[in-house]
């Protein structure tokens, strides 16, 4: 990235930052859209409760306040059960790192009480040290405490006991009632007050997706009021449109860009695809469809209102940040698929960013996945929750880490001044969901400032780039005319362009850059992300427009400082204000301190000097990265099509079937891989339908085959000096018909048995150390 410093005003500023090459186009699209206000005054919403209220929070329909300012809160899925506790705080500091700022998480049942009577809290399933972890690491948590939980576990996670009760599940008939109150004093008494106003725990999920019973829900809450466990706020899902008890619950609504919940011959769903348009709709019909058809409620699943806020602003709970891999279809979305539709989100006015998962993880023991055996209509890994997420089972990030983290330091920044900027959708919209050539954008502005939010992407069938595209902005004090000169916004853009806004004594009329943060200081820096494919044009004040490069411009009352990427860089939100670092490495905010890995520098921005400062770290440790020649110990056997169906959706294969017709390979480790200090992970390119890897003997991981690697922490599958680790693939047959991402499809369809092991890698990611 070229940089430059420009101190002072006047015009030898301004032209040591121009460009004179102008954009020049033969027509112009003008893209129009004029603020509409909020409908009425603010209303205070029905919670929280006075007897419950907490931690400075309160709700109205608008938006989230935290002592009277508005937020933007972004929840990070989080299952405790299915993460090693050693493991725990260091997830949860990966998640403060990527923004998330409340962890959520699902107390699943049958993960606690498998048999009647014999409750267990102890080590990974300590619930209440989970909670003491998050509150160490400066987030607040949302406990989703059930009964019934889904999370693609087992019976929804109900235990067997209790799914097997003679009893009406998920209704208030008595008997099932006495079930629940059981379960909710072992998990209050688990949680020895940790579940009160005031604590870490400032939202409660009841059930989910339950679409029939308002009542229902209204009992539980009494239930678990009756057991000692309170919070702020209440929360039920409301997608399906679920009927809710009005002010009881706040609705959260979900967002997929696609699922395994499709039929292995469906193409890509329209309820998937409506994700990426400007919409005011917050529902999502295609979420648990395919569960409400298996167990018998979908005729009443449309009862509710899809449009029914019930007087709280619209939130979500389960953006997808990822996506599991069921047997019969196995999606893979890249970062921008991710990306775009949590952006498309915050252009269409979301007030809470809730995803689903934000990181992945393992089922503590076998026989706790969703199968179509037990009446679900998936199959899904025995062991494996890695769920492509942000961030990893093993703990290593993926791509989309990076994309989402851009959007998480936005919200935390600017989202007191979203909490009063209405979404208007622009004055031409797509005309259906098949078109691919009208912009996809929405505006945010209360009147004098705003974004315009660009989400012009979807996954699968790629929208055309727009040639000659402006943008026209009507608000209270006049028309907003950008760029100066037409510009061509290419396939894949997702910005922020800031229109209006005031970064103390500077106002930037408009920028073509998204905008990223605002960094403190005597003179505050507004920090912009250039916009791929178009260049970067800023209006300040009364100033004519300019197009600027990467760099810092010092402008009369502040400095705008503009990134070419946002890959690098990490936004840091704490009680000792906002910083700017970036580094190839990776960062997590830990309650002990922050930390790093896998990088030799990391640098801070310095707002006084507009400069990038060296930060301080120990000498990392050296990288180690050895490549394995895997030992053949049996060939795999012929493979069949498939191994029978639950309707039109295919069984996976039994632990017979896998053991008979798997081949198995032998990985023998070098010395250093199991040591604590490696911490290393074992990275495995193959290809075929199910893979196991086993530690002595003992399946310690599962993955169904969809084309992207796999990476398992070896000290988290338990490999010590001397284990033997082996690796078991069974054939993909070419003749079978599961739902497979298109170069996977290929690749099946290039051989009559798909059993392959490419390269196997151990990585040390090396010891975490202290900034």
């Amino acid at each position: 990235m070229r940089e430059a410093i420009v101190h002072g005003p006047g015009a030898s500023a301004w032209l040591a930052w121009v460009s004179h090459r102008p954009l020049r186009h033969e027509g112009t699209m003008k893209h129009t859209a004029r603020h509409r206000p909020f409908s009425g005054p603010e209303t205070p919403a029905a919670q929280p409760d006075p007897a419950e209220a907490a931690r400075g929070l309160s709700v109205t329909d608008r938006a989230f306040y935290r002592d009277g300012v508005g937020f933007v809160p972004v929840s990070g899925e989080i299952h405790y059960s299915r993460i090693p506790r050693a493991r725990w705080a260091e997830r949860l500091g990966q998640l403060r790192a990527a923004g998330i700022t409340h962890a959520s998480t699902y107390a699943f049942w049958n993960h606690h009480v498998p048999e009647r009577g014999a409750p267990s809290f102890e080590d990974g399933l300590d619930v209440g040290a989970f909670i003491d972890e998050c509150a160490a690491a400066g987030l607040e948590v949302v406990l989703r405490i059930g009964p019934w939980a889904h999370g693609e576990a087992r019976n929804g996670g109900f235990p067997d006991w209790v799914q097997e009760a003679p009893v009406g599940h998920r209704t208030d008939d008595p008997a099932y009632l006495e079930l629940v109150r059981g379960w909710f004093g072992q998990l209050a008494t688990a949680l020895a007050g940790r579940a009160r106003p005031g604590g870490a725990i400032i939202a409660i999920q009841l059930e989910n997706e339950l679409y029939d019973q308002p009542g229902h829900l209204v009992t539980l809450k009494r239930l678990a009021r009756e057991a000692g466990m309170a919070a702020p706020l209440w929360t039920a899902t409301a997608w399906g449109s679920a009927q809710l008890p009005d002010g009881e619950v706040v609705p959260l609504f979900s967002g997929y860009a696609d699922g395994f919940w499709a039929d292995p011959a469906q193409g890509w769903d329209a309820s998937f695809r409506a994700h990426f348009f400007p919409s005011h709709e917050w529902d999502d019909p295609g979420v648990g469809a395919d569960v409400r058809a298996a167990l018998g409620t979908d005729a009443v699943a449309a009862g509710g209102s899809p449009t029914d806020l019930h007087g709280f602003p619209p939130a979500t709970c389960e953006l997808g940040s990822g996506m599991a891999t069921a047997y019969h279809r196995r999606p893979v979305l890249t970062a921008l698929d991710i990306a775009a539709l949590a952006h498309n989100k915050i252009g269409n006015g979301s007030a809470w960013q809730g995803f689903f998962m934000f990181a992945g993880g393992r089922n503590p023991r076998p026989g706790l996945q969703e199968t179509i055996a037990t009446g679900y209509p998936n199959d899904m890994p025995e062991l494996g929750y890695d769920f492509h997420a942000p961030i990893g089972q093993s703990g290593d990030l993926t791509d989309t880490a990076a994309a989402l983290r851009e959007q998480h330091a936005f919200l935390a920044a600017f989202g007191g001044m979203l909490s009063q900027m209405p979404s208007t959708l622009p004055d031409r919209l797509p005309a259906g969901l098949d078109d691919t050539g009208t912009l996809r954008w929405a505006l945010r502005s209360d009147g004098d400032a705003g974004f315009i939010v660009i989400s012009h992407h979807q996954p699968y069938e790629p929208v055309d780039g727009v040639a000659g595209a402006q943008f026209e902005i009507t608000l209270d004090d006049g028309v907003v005319t950008l760029p100066s000169q037409p510009v061509d916004i290419p396939s894949g853009t997702l910005a922020r362009w800031p229109v209006g806004l005031r970064i103390g004594d500077m106002r930037v009329r408009w920028a073509t850059a998204s905008a990223l943060t605002v960094l403190p200081g005597s003179r505050p820096t507004l920090v912009l992300v250039a916009t791929a494919g178009v260049g970067t044009e800023l209006a300040l004040d009364d100033r004519e427009p300019v197009t600027v490069a990467p760099g810092v411009f010092a402008a009369d009352a502040a400095d705008v400082l503009v990134l070419e990427s946002s890959a690098s860089v990490w936004v840091q939100e704490s009680v000792a204000g906002r910083r700017m670092l970036r580094t190839g490495g990776e960062l997590a905010f830990a309650g002990t301190g922050d930390v790093v890995r896998g990088a030799a520098t990391v640098e801070e921005y310095d707002p006084a000097s507009g400069t990038w400062q060296p930060v301080q770290i120990d000498a990392p440790d050296l990288p180690a990265t050895e490549i394995l020649a895997p030992h053949i110990v049996r060939e795999a056997e012929e493979a069949p099509a498939d191994y029978g169906f639950g309707g039109v959706r295919h069984r996976a294969p039994s632990t017979e079937a896998f053991d008979a017709l798997a081949a198995v390979h032998r990985l023998d480790l070098p010395d250093w891989a199991p040591e604590e200090h490696a911490d290393a992970v074992l990275e495995i390119d193959w290809a075929g339908d199910v893979a196991q890897l086993r530690v002595d003997g003992v399946p310690v991981d599962d993955r169904f085959w969809d084309g992207t690697s796999w990476s398992i922490s070896l000290i988290d599958a338990g490999v010590a000096a001397g284990s033997v680790v082996t690796l078991h693939v069974l054939p993909l047959s070419a003749r079978s018909t599961v739902w497979l991402p298109s170069a996977s499809q290929a690749r099946r369809s290039a051989t009559d048995a798909l059993a392959e092991v490419g390269e196997v890698r151990v990585r040390a990611r090396g010891r975490w150390r202290p900034l």
